[in-house]
C-alpha cells in the first residue's frame, strides 16, 4: 500500500510517498531533505505528539492552568492521558515549566505547566 504524507519537518512541504507492507514502512520517496524519511517512518511506525491542555485549579487566580508534555508521547495513548488530566487539580502557585506529573502515564514524559499562576 502507497500511503501519501507532506512533510512538517522543514519549511519546504515536501510530498512523500510512503510504500508500507505489513504496517512497516519499505520505501520513502519524494523527501527533499534526510529529515523526510525520518519522518515519515516515525508517522506511519509510531507516531506520537506534543499533548497540550489544561488542568483545573481550586483557590487560585485562574480556573485553569494551560499544561503540556515535555516530550510526543504515543498517539494511541492521546485519549487515556486526557483522562488522566481531567482527575488532575492544582491548589497551590505554580511557575511555568514547573513539572504538575513526573513520568506521566510511566511514559517518561513529564507534565508541565505552561503558564504561572499564583
Amino acid at each position: 500500500m502507497t500511503k501519501k504524507l507532506t512533510c512538517v519537518e522543514c519549511p519546504k512541504g515536501c510530498l512523500l510517498s510512503i510504500d508500507v507492507e505489513n504496517c512497516r514502512v519499505v520505501r520513502v520517496s519524494g523527501s527533499e531533505c534526510p529529515k523526510g524519511e525520518k519522518y515519515a517512518i516515525q508517522e506511519i511506525e509510531n507516531p506520537a505528539r506534543i499533548l497540550t491542555s489544561a488542568v483545573l485549579a481550586q483557590g487560585l487566580s485562574l480556573k485553569m492552568v494551560p499544561v503540556r508534555t515535555d516530550k510526543p508521547i504515543p498517539k494511541s495513548k492521546i485519549m487515556e492521558a486526557m483522562g488522566e488530566i481531567k482527575k488532575i487539580r492544582l491548589k497551590s502557585p505554580v511557575k511555568a515549566g514547573f513539572v504538575i506529573v513526573e513520568n506521566f502515564l510511566g511514559l517518561s514524559v513529564n507534565l508541565l505547566a505552561t503558564r504561572s499562576i499564583s
